[in-house]
């Protein structure tokens, strides 16, 4: 870090414990666990529902810490002579060392936020950035109130961009992650149902994904897809800046408009416009023809997204080559067994994801079946909108379905899925690979999609021994 310890001072005032510290010294990297501390390092002690971080500042000073902040709540005694700012909330001093840190490098910094599809755009984002050179991405799930600072505080000299990956459960969080990393560009994939139950309607989704804004570069851009009223309404009231928003255009639109979700643009309100092929997998841009290295219409419009961050930061579409995207447990996984193909969607699951995977899923040549599992943080709309998802199915003509489910959503799904060929209601994973014991053949491709909290994934390798 070029970053000096006097700088702190301007942050939380004037140091306790100085014990002839030079401060004009550099402030070494940002460590928040004593067990992967190294002499030098800047201990963060945070605080969480089982643990505190105060409780190790005798460690840490012991390991060779430079220095610390402490809160003014916190009742540990802070060792002599330990170098220490007092300080109101850790968490926040960690996410204002990081904004330092981000503000160190003049690089573009790409924030990605939505109901759906944000870890995959935020991969494609990174995979079309490639031509500039080495780009710093969050990885896993840090995508939280401690893992983008983590992420801003891995930036060094070598790196081109930043994307960080945005998520949230609640009004206020995205809020203190656009102010810990200031983007330069933010991308807002959709609004959709996840986490209703906690914020009570659409529209307060609305909100909290734009607070994606409320730190933005007022000379940035807001990219968003063409097919929501709602999040042109709500990103309108708090942000006045630009806006490019992108479509895919569906294969029955007439010339010179395009249709979405039943809502007309005409070319004008659209700033790119992408073409699906979805029978060769191509996307085409600007007469530019790309491959995508996932399947499904949804991950058509997350790529054209990152296009237009590309477009956006000054890559040129033609640079665009060689796509490759890392594969992700849970995520857009297809595993190709020796009888049957899984399309495995483990990681999470709301209403728009369910009916992207289900229209992946009948893409596929074979007969097509889904074990779905509950959706939780729905709420009140808990009922209605798993009823929802039962009816795509049954549009959809899925040739059987197995719902995992130890309450009366389970119940709603079967009763509205009654007419498909084969429904049934299971109470574990490990039921659900009873009945398709029962059920598949070779040739058949069978859709895992369900909340975290139902562990579908431990389907998998019973299903891979078996098949």
């Amino acid at each position: 870090m070029s970053l000096r310890l006097r700088q702190l001072n301007d942050l939380w005032g004037n140091p306790r414990h100085q014990a002839g510290i030079d401060l004009s010294f550099p402030l070494g990297p940002i460590c928040t666990d004593t067990r992967k501390l190294e002499k030098g390092c800047f201990f963060v002690p945070l605080i969480g529902k089982n643990f505190d971080g105060h409780k190790f500042l005798k460690r840490a000073c012991d390991y060779g810490a430079q220095a610390t902040v402490v809160s003014f709540n916190s009742k540990v005694i802070v060792p002599e002579n330990f170098l220490h700012w007092l300080v109101d909330d850790t968490l926040h001093a960690y996410q204002q060392l990081a904004l330092l840190h981000r503000c160190d490098f003049d690089i573009p910094v790409i924030a990605v936020t939505g109901s759906v599809g944000k870890t995959t755009t935020r991969d494609l984002i990174k995979a079309v950035l490639n031509p500039l050179g080495n780009i710093l991405a969050t990885s896993g799930n840090e995508n939280n109130d401690v893992g983008v600072p983590l992420t801003l505080l891995e930036a060094n000299q070598n790196h081109s961009a930043i994307v960080i990956e945005m998520g949230m459960r609640g009004l206020g969080e995205i809020q203190r992650l656009s102010a810990c990393s200031k983007p330069d560009v933010a991308v807002i994939t959709n609004i959709g149902s996840a986490h209703i139950g906690r914020l009570g309607s659409r529209r307060n989704i609305a909100i909290a994904k734009c607070e994606i804004t409320s730190h933005l570069n007022p000379h940035g851009v807001v990219i968003i897809p063409a097919n929501d009223p709602l999040l042109d309404d709500v990103l309108s009231k708090c942000w006045k800046g630009k806006v490019v928003r992108v479509a895919i255009e569906d294969s029955d639109s007439s010339h010179g408009s395009v249709q979405v979700n039943s809502y007309t643009y005409n070319s004008p309100d659209i700033d790119l416009l992408g073409r699906a092929y979805m029978e060769k997998g191509l996307l085409e841009v600007e007469e530019r023809f790309f491959k995508l290295p996932l399947e499904g219409k949804h991950n058509m419009k997350n790529f054209l997204l990152a296009l237009a961050v590309a477009k956006e930061i000054g890559v040129q579409l033609d640079e665009v080559k060689d796509l490759r995207l890392e594969k992700l447990s849970g995520r857009n996984n297809v595993i190709n067994l020796d009888k049957i193909t899984i399309l495995d969607e483990t990681y999470n699951s709301s209403p728009e994801s369910v009916k992207a995977s289900m229209e992946l899923l009948v893409s596929q040549s074979g007969r097509h079946f889904a074990v779905l599992g509950e959706m939780f943080e729905l709420g009140e709309y808990s009922l209605s909108l798993h009823r929802q998802v039962a009816e795509w199915a049954l549009n959809l003509s899925l040739d059987g379905l197995v719902i995992v489910s130890q309450g009366v959503e389970g119940q709603v799904m079967a009763e509205v899925a009654a007419a498909l060929p084969f429904v049934e209601i299971v109470l574990t994973p490990e039921d659900a690979f009873k009945s398709l014991c029962k059920l598949l053949q070779p040739g058949d491709v069978v859709l895992l999609k369900a909340s975290r909290a139902v562990s579908l994934e431990r389907l998998i390798p019973l299903l891979e021994r078996h098949f």
